[in-house]
């Protein structure tokens, strides 16, 4: 393998990899491959984002960091699979050194792990002068993961098949959402796997969209996960009979749900009530989606 000098970088820099949220996310059907095909509206938090930072190694081998000790940092990790992939196409061997630090909590339904690897693809071809073009990006991000291929877009899109195929949306009205999050995770194939057999809480029937701004909200995945996660889906409705919120929502398979706020000034203090009522170790986050 060969390796090229960069010629365009000079100092450390740095790319950002925000998190995204399905404001809806349809699932159609399990395929053959074991996959589903979905429909997704999905939209980026720009104000809640990774840092992918590349900084010259001096001519010695690519090393990986990261700001959390928890994330397999070996090449199970996306962001070491996004070099390796970046180094088969382009035939280059990475000699800079990559560092992760995060912001988006991991097992939360953002995409924080799938942004990563994009926001790596992108920094290393920056990197090495553009050797690897835009298609043939697309082509391995999807081999990366489902979500990644969205995360190029670098905007809201409507996705579908398994998330290989993006459709760029026009920018939507700036949401105000409050994020919050319980310490557990919840495993993306899991929840995908027990779809189609799962049933709806009693009372607590979703699968008809919500519509806030001419945005129609739904995630079929909440049904799965609210049957074995309940203390989601006391979240969710607890957040929905609240003053402060439009419409609440899981984030994707979870474990975080988001709140659609008729102000986002008043984010600090719906978020303080939850902990208080619902789960005192609740994460939070407020800012805006879509912009």
């Amino acid at each position: 393998m060969a390796t090229m000098a960069k010629t365009l970088i000079n100092m450390p820099f740095t790319h950002q990899a925000p998190a995204k949220i399905n404001l809806s996310l349809r699932v159609l059907r399990r395929r053959e491959d074991g996959f589903h095909d979905i429909e997704s509206l999905m939209t980026l938090l720009p104000g809640l984002a990774d840092q992918i930072t590349l900084s010259d190694a001096n001519g010695g081998p690519c090393t990986f960091t990261c700001s959390d000790p928890s994330l397999e940092g070996g090449e199970n990790n996306l962001v070491v699979k996004a070099i390796r992939a970046f180094e088969k196409v382009s035939g280059i061997e990475v000699t800079c050194d990559v560092h992760l630090e995060k912001k988006i909590p991991h097992g939360a339904g953002l995409g924080g792990g799938s942004s990563d690897a994009a926001a790596t693809l992108h920094a290393l071809n920056d990197w090495y002068d553009s050797p690897v073009d835009e298609e043939t990006f697309v082509q391995i991000a999807g081999e990366l993961g489902s979500d990644v291929p969205f995360f190029l877009l670098n905007g809201p899109g409507m996705v579908r098949g398994r998330g290989e195929i993006i459709e760029a949306t026009p920018a939507h009205v700036p949401l105000p959402i409050l994020l919050l999050k319980p310490p557990f995770r919840v495993a993306t194939p899991d929840a995908y796997q027990r779809w189609q057999d799962s049933l709806w809480l009693p009372g607590l029937d979703r699968s008809a969209a919500r519509e806030v701004d001419g945005i129609k909200l739904v995630n079929d995945l909440e049904r799965p996960v609210f049957a074995k996660f309940y203390f989601l889906a006391e979240l969710v409705d607890w957040l929905e009979n609240q003053p402060e919120c439009r419409a609440a929502q899981l984030c994707g398979s979870g474990s975080t749900v988001f709140a659609v706020l008729t102000d986002l000034a008043k984010s600090d203090e719906l978020a303080s009530r939850a902990r208080k009522q619902m789960d005192s170790s609740l994460w939070s986050w407020a800012g805006n989606a879509g912009i």
